[in-house]
C-alpha cells in the first residue's frame, strides 16, 4: 500500500533504469498515446470527456497491449488526479476498502481527486465488484475498469450500467512503427544511448508480428538491442533477421470462449455464407493456429451446410458431416485436411436458407397462432375410431395413400388451413425442387401450374 502523501504514480515522471523499456515509454499525455484515433482524436466523446473533466466511471476493454492501463494513468495526469491501481487477480475487498478509504482522506485534506483503477475487472467476484457502487455513486473516487473480456457478459450489471464503456482495437502498424522510432529516438526513456542503426523493415516487421499489441513491439526492440553485439564500426546493427528471431512466431490473439472466439468464428461462417473460400480458409487457418477445439469447427460446419447452403447441394451436408467423422477418426494434425475440404466445398457450393426459413415462419405460427388440430385423415387408426364413433363424416377420415396413384403423389390436405412455408429458391438442385413443387402446389389449388 503506497504512504497516503507520496507522489502519485501517474504524476511521477523520472524513469527508473530496472524497468522494462514498454513502462519507460508510458505515454505521459493524450497525444502520445497510440492508436485509438476513434475514441481520442480531437473532438472526439471520450477526449472531449477527459479534457473538459466531466466523467464519472469508464470501462475500457479490449485486446492486451492496446493502451487499458496507460489510458487510466493518462486521464488521472490530465485531470490532476491522484492514481490508484488494483488488479482483478490479486486484489481482495479490505484491499479496495483501503484505497477507497484513502480516496476519501485526500478528498477531505486536500480537495484531491482519486482515479481507482482496477486491471483485470472481470476478475472480481459479485461481492468485489459491488463494494466499489456506493463510493462511486458518491463521488469518493472516479473508478475506470480494465477487461480484456466484454464487460457486458462478464462485470456486475450494476457496475456497467454506471460507466460509460469504450472498446479499445489492436494499434495499427503505422502507429505502432512510431512509438518503436519515438523509443530510439528517446534519450531518457528509451534506446537514444545506444548506438544503434536499425533498418525500416526491422521496426516494420516488430509492428506486424506485435498483432496491435504495443508493449510486445517495444519488448522486442530492447530484447534485440541489448542482445545484439556490436559491429566492427562500435554500432549496434539491427536488421530484420535481428527483428525476426527477437519477436519469434506471431502470437495470435485469441482467447477461447471470449470476443476474439466469437468473432472469429463469426467470420469464417460468413465468408462460407458470401463464398468466399479465401477468407474461409484464412479463418481456419486462424483458429487451428490458436489452438481453437476442431471439434467445435467440423460442428459449425456441419450446421452451415444446412442452414446455408441447404437444398441448393444437400451434398454439402453429408460432406461436413464426413469431414466431422474423418477428424474424429484420423486426429490432429491431420485432421485439418478434411476440415479444410469441408470448408472449401461448403464456401463454393450454391447457397440457399429456404428451409430454414421456412422452419422459423412455421415456429413463429405455432408459438404465437392458434393451435392447428391434426386432420380426421391424417390421424392414428385409433383416434379415427374416436371420431367414427362421435359422428365425423366419412369423407373427413379417407387418406389417400400417395404410393397408389402416378408419380407417388396425390393433391390433399396436410394442414387444416391453407398455409404456405416453403418458398423454394432456384440456386442449384433446389430449381428442380421448385418446379415439382410449383406442379403439386397448383394441382391442389385447381390452378394450372406457372410456365417457366
Amino acid at each position: 500500500m503506497s504512504d497516503l502523501f507520496s507522489t502519485p504514480p501517474a504524476l511521477a515522471d523520472k524513469p527508473q533504469p530496472a524497468e522494462p523499456l514498454a513502462a519507460r515509454m508510458r505515454p505521459r499525455s493524450l497525444d502520445e498515446l497510440a492508436g485509438q484515433a476513434h475514441l481520442l482524436a480531437p473532438g472526439k466523446l471520450l477526449r472531449r470527456a477527459i479534457e473538459s473533466d466531466r466523467f464519472t466511471s469508464l470501462i475500457f476493454h479490449g485486446p492486451p497491449g492496446t493502451g487499458k492501463t496507460t489510458l487510466a494513468s493518462v486521464i488521472a495526469r490530465t485531470t490532476g488526479s491522484r492514481f490508484e491501481a488494483l488488479n482483478g487477480v490479486e486484489s481482495n475487498v479490505a484491499e479496495i476498502r483501503a484505497k477507497i478509504d484513502q480516496a476519501r482522506t485526500w478528498r477531505d485534506l486536500r480537495g484531491e481527486t482519486t482515479v481507482l483503477f482496477i486491471d483485470e475487472i472481470h476478475r472480481f467476484n459479485k461481492a468485489q465488484q459491488d463494494v466499489l457502487l456506493p463510493h462511486i455513486e458518491r463521488g469518493i473516487v472516479r473508478f475506470i475498469g480494465a477487461t480484456t473480456q466484454n464487460p457486458y457478459f462478464y462485470v456486475n450489471s450494476p457496475l456497467v450500467s454506471r460507466s460509460q464503456i469504450f472498446q479499445l482495437e489492436p494499434v495499427p502498424v503505422a502507429d505502432v512503427v512510431l512509438v518503436l522510432e519515438r523509443a530510439l529516438a528517446d534519450t531518457e526513456r528509451g534506446l537514444g544511448h545506444l548506438n544503434l542503426v536499425v533498418e525500416p523493415a526491422a521496426l516494420i516487421h516488430l509492428s506486424e508480428k506485435s498483432d496491435g499489441d504495443v508493449r510486445k513491439a517495444l519488448t522486442a526492440l530492447e530484447l534485440a538491442a541489448l542482445t545484439t553485439h556490436p559491429a566492427a564500426d562500435g554500432a549496434i546493427h539491427l536488421t530484420l533477421a535481428v527483428a525476426e528471431e527477437s519477436i519469434q512466431r506471431k502470437a495470435v490473439v485469441y482467447d477461447a470462449g471470449g470476443d476474439a472466439h466469437h468473432d472469429t468464428i463469426s467470420a469464417f461462417i460468413k465468408s462460407i455464407r458470401g463464398s468466399d473460400p479465401d477468407a474461409a480458409l484464412y479463418w481456419l487457418a486462424k483458429m487451428l493456429h490458436a489452438g481453437e477445439d476442431p471439434r467445435f469447427i467440423s460442428r459449425r460446419l456441419v450446421i452451415a451446410a444446412s442452414e446455408d447452403i441447404g437444398l441448393a447441394d444437400s451434398n454439402a451436408l453429408r460432406v461436413a458431416l464426413d469431414a466431422h467423422h474423418a477428424l474424429e477418426f484420423v486426429g490432429m494434425p491431420e485432421g485439418r485436411i478434411p476440415l479444410a475440404h469441408a470448408t472449401v466445398y461448403l464456401a463454393t457450393a450454391p447457397k440457399s436458407n429456404t428451409a430454414y426459413a421456412a422452419l422459423a415462419l412455421a415456429v413463429a405460427d405455432v408459438e404465437t397462432g392458434r393451435t392447428l388440430a391434426v386432420p380426421t385423415h391424417l390421424r392414428s387408426p385409433t383416434r379415427k375410431k374416436l371420431a367414427a364413433a362421435s359422428g365425423e363424416s366419412p369423407a373427413a377420415m379417407n387418406y389417400l395413400y400417395p404410393h397408389d396413384f402416378d408419380g407417388a403423389h396425390i393433391a390433399q390436405a396436410y394442414l387444416p388451413e391453407g398455409r404456405c412455408y416453403y418458398q423454394p429458391g432456384s440456386q442449384g438442385m433446389e430449381n428442380r425442387i421448385k418446379e415439382r413443387l410449383d406442379l403439386w402446389r397448383a394441382a391442389f389449388s385447381g390452378q394450372a401450374p406457372p410456365q417457366p
